[in-house]
């Protein structure tokens, strides 16, 4: 088997050159061409026997039919098996119907994408009550990587960010959180919400009290409206946090959410380059890199 190449969808190229670099790999862009009723022409360089394919699904309406056909192109330029890298993964939180009628989305898309590549790898999936990987993508190989240790050196790297306390925004991100706490011995505690709306959401934060006098991070695994992390800000600033930043794999916030978020009290925005942010502070090569090393073997 020849090693791989890496194909970079739209928007793409630079983190899916820097997994090229690190896997000595050919780089190439898949070419996108817009007609004007919208339709997608899609055109991919040749292929050798692995071909793996770099792109998230944030805004996936458009990106899943792109993919599709990129998938497709591959395997008629030679490829054999198709490595699909997304590290932000669409449709995760759908994972049942929560009314009458719903399509669940978690299913039909896992099952899309597992009938189009042999080997699927994201990062920190936003996942709620299906939490094995494998069972999202049938079929597929399937690999749900942490950022948590990359997070973790990003922090110990942060001059002006010392003895933190971690907050977790919601009982869902405790786990997540603590995995990055532990290793460097920082305190968490975890807030308590009630989701009204997608925007009406109100917090508690037990032992909120232990941050007076000390700096605050705000950690989570995807940053969307911004409205939990900001009720989260305006309580720890209110308590007597000398800083407030957050830290989050994924970061889906328009300029209006950041905005929020800076007038709640929140200093800094760091995520990873999962998804082309202004934020982007911690690139996910060599995480990604390193999961994708056989993939090079011949």
């Amino acid at each position: 088997m020849s090693g791989p190449t890496v194909h970079a969808m739209p928007r793409y190229d630079a983190p899916a050159r820097a997994l090229a670099t690190r896997l000595k790999a050919p780089f190439h862009t898949i070419d996108i061409h817009a007609f004007p009723d919208g339709e997608s022409l899609v055109t991919v360089a040749p292929a050798p026997d692995t071909a793996v394919v770099y792109g998230s699904l944030d805004r996936p309406n458009e990106k899943l039919i792109e993919l599709m056909l990129a998938a497709s192109a591959l395997r008629d330029r030679g490829a054999a098996r198709l490595v699909l890298v997304a590290p932000y993964m669409c449709n995760m939180r759908q994972d049942t119907a929560f009314a009458p009628g719903q399509a669940v989305s978690q299913r039909v898309v896992g099952r899309f994408l597992a009938g189009l590549f042999d080997r699927i790898v994201t990062v920190d999936p936003h996942l709620h009550r299906q939490h094995d990987i494998a069972a999202v993508f049938p079929g597929a190989d399937a690999e749900a990587l942490s950022a948590a240790p990359l997070l973790a050196e990003f922090l110990v790297s942060r001059d002006g960010i010392r003895n933190p306390v971690l907050v977790g925004p919601d009982a869902e991100s405790r786990q997540w959180v603590e995995a990055l706490a532990s290793p460097l011995g920082l305190d968490v505690l975890t807030a308590e919400k009630t989701r009204r709306s997608d925007t009406d959401v109100s917090v508690v934060i037990p032992g909120i009290e232990r941050v007076a006098g000390r700096p605050a991070v705000i950690v989570d695994d995807v940053i969307s409206t911004g409205n939990t992390l900001a009720r989260c800000a305006e309580l720890l600033v209110e308590i007597g946090a000398t800083a407030v930043d957050a830290l989050a794999v994924h970061c889906l916030a328009d300029e209006d959410a950041l905005g929020m978020l800076r007038r709640a009290g929140i200093g800094a925005v760091f995520t990873t380059d999962s998804v082309p942010h202004p934020t982007n502070a911690v690139a996910l090569a060599p995480l990604l890199g390193d999961a994708l090393k056989a993939e090079t073997s011949a």
